[in-house]
C-alpha cells in the first residue's frame, strides 16, 4: 500500500498538512507494509526539508499512490482517477459550491473518505480541527477586545511562529476587574476556547452568578443549551428533543448580552433552532456586549451581528445595531465582530500536529488494516465504481442540481 500526502491547491493557500514529518516516520515504523511519500510543496508551513530529514521521500508525482491524503478540497483538475482520497470535501451538507467537485469525483471513480463524517459506531466524530478553531478564535476575541477598548495590542496569531509564541502574547491582556465573558458550546471548539480562558487564569462562575452577581476580578461562564433556550409553551426543557428539532423553543440569551462584555460563540446550531439573538435584540440600549468572537460563524444566522465572514488578514469588523450595517468597530455603540471562518490556518504547525495525532489514533488502524468498526466505510461518500455509497444516496438530487 502506498500513501501520498498531497500538496494543497486552494486559493488562498492553506499551509496545514494532515501529517507532520514525525507522524509520517511513526507510520513508516508502525505499518511496514505502507510506503509513504510527500508531494513537494512551496505552500505548507512545514517545509519539504523537514520531511526529508525525518527519512520521508519527497516527490512531485504521486500518481502511483493508492491512497492520497490532504486537508482542504482538491482542485478538480488535480484529482487522479481510481484512487482513494481523504480530505474535507464540504459536500455532505449539499453545499452548492462543491457540487461539481463531487460530480468529478464520481466521474473519475474515486473513493472519497470525508474527514468530516469519520465517526465511531455511536456516530461521534473522530477527527477535526475544531479544537484549534476554539483556541485561535478565543485568542482573536481578546485581540479584538484590546483593539476595541484601546487598552492593549496583541500580535495576530498568524504572525506567531507557533502556539507557544501566541500564548506568550496573552501576558499583555489587561482586563477591567469587572469584565464578564460568556461562552456557548461544549464540543471540541468550546473546549479549545477554555484552554485560552484557563491560560489567562480567568475565574469560572455558574450562569446564575454571572447574571446576578458582581465580581472583583474578570470572570467567564460556559453555557449549555438549557441555559439560553427554553420551551415556548413553558413546559420542561428536553435537550434531546431540542437537538432533534429546535421548533417550539425560544432564546433567553438576551439577558446575557446585558451583562457580558464579550461573547465567544462555539456552539453547534441547527437550521430548525431559533436564533440565539436577533438584530432587534441588539437595538436594546441595555445591551452591554462590545465584542463578539463568533467562532461558529453562521452568516446571517443565530448570532445576528455576524453579517459576513472576516479574514485572517482583516479579522475584525464592526456591526452597528442601529443601522444593521457594517461600521467602524471602534465607534461607540458599534459591536466589534471577529468571524474568521478558517481559524486553524492561523497556527498551521500546531493544528496539523493535533489533527495528525487524531489520525494516528482513531483512523489509520482502520485505513491500513481491517475496518472492523466500519469507520472508513461509514465515511466513504463514494466508491471506486463511481457510485454514491448507500449512506450518501441522498446526495443524488443534489448532484443533479435539484434542491
Amino acid at each position: 500500500m502506498k500513501l501520498g500526502i498531497i500538496r494543497e491547491g486552494k486559493t488562498p493557500p492553506d499551509k496545514r498538512v494532515p501529517l507532520t514529518p514525525a507522524q509520517c516516520a511513526t507510520i513508516a515504523q508502525q505499518y511496514p507494509h505502507v510506503d509513504i511519500v510527500v508531494q513537494s510543496s512551496k505552500v505548507r508551513k512545514i517545509k519539504d526539508e523537514a520531511y526529508i530529514a525525518a527519512g520521508i521521500k519527497v516527490v512531485d508525482d504521486v500518481s502511483d499512490c493508492d491512497i492520497l491524503m490532504g486537508v482542504k478540497e482538491v482542485n478538480k483538475a488535480d484529482l487522479i482517477p481510481n484512487k482513494t482520497y481523504l480530505f474535507f470535501s464540504h459536500t455532505y451538507k449539499k453545499q452548492p459550491y462543491n457540487r461539481a467537485l463531487l460530480q468529478t469525483i464520481l466521474d473519475k471513480k474515486i473513493q472519497l473518505v470525508d474527514y468530516e463524517v469519520l465517526t465511531n459506531k455511536n456516530e461521534t466524530r473522530l477527527i477535526g480541527f475544531g479544537r484549534y478553531a476554539g483556541i485561535v478564535g478565543t485568542y482573536n476575541g481578546f485581540l479584538a477586545f484590546g483593539k476595541k477598548q484601546q487598552t492593549y495590542d496583541l500580535k495576530p496569531a498568524n504572525l506567531c511562529e507557533d502556539r507557544v509564541e501566541m500564548e506568550g502574547e496573552l501576558s499583555k491582556v489587561v482586563l477591567p476587574k469587572d469584565t464578564k465573558i460568556v461562552l456557548t458550546g461544549y464540543g471540541r471548539v468550546g473546549h479549545g476556547a477554555r484552554e485560552i480562558l484557563e491560560k489567562l487564569k480567568l475565574k469560572e462562575v455558574n450562569a446564575a452568578d454571572f447574571l446576578n452577581k458582581t465580581f472583583e476580578e474578570p470572570v467567564y461562564t460556559q453555557l449549555d443549551v438549557d441555559d439560553y433556550f427554553e420551551k415556548s409553551d413553558g413546559s420542561n426543557f428536553d435537550r434531546y428533543a431540542f437537538y432533534a428539532s429546535g421548533i417550539g423553543h425560544k432564546s433567553t440569551f438576551k439577558r446575557y448580552l446585558k451583562t457580558a462584555d464579550m461573547y465567544i460563540a462555539c456552539h453547534y446550531w441547527g437550521a430548525t433552532s431559533p436564533f440565539i439573538f436577533t438584530r432587534e435584540d441588539l437595538k436594546d440600549p441595555a445591551i452591554k456586549t462590545k465584542v463578539v468572537a463568533d467562532i461558529s460563524c453562521d452568516i446571517d444566522g443565530p448570532v445576528a451581528s455576524t453579517i459576513r465572514p472576516s479574514t485572517i488578514a482583516e479579522p475584525l469588523y464592526g456591526y452597528n445595531p442601529t443601522t444593521e450595517k457594517e461600521d467602524d468597530y471602534q465607534k461607540e455603540g458599534v459591536i466589534c465582530v471577529m468571524a474568521v471562518d478558517n481559524l486553524p490556518c492561523e497556527l498551521p504547525k500546531d493544528a496539523s500536529e493535533d489533527f495528525g495525532n487524531e489520525l494516528l489514533k482513531n483512523i489509520l488502524p482502520s485505513l491500513f488494516g481491517k475496518d472492523e468498526d466500519g469507520i472508513i466505510e461509514r465515511a466513504s461518500e463514494t466508491n471506486l465504481n463511481g457510485e454514491l455509497t448507500p449512506k450518501f444516496a441522498y446526495l443524488k438530487e443534489y448532484l443533479a442540481g435539484i434542491e
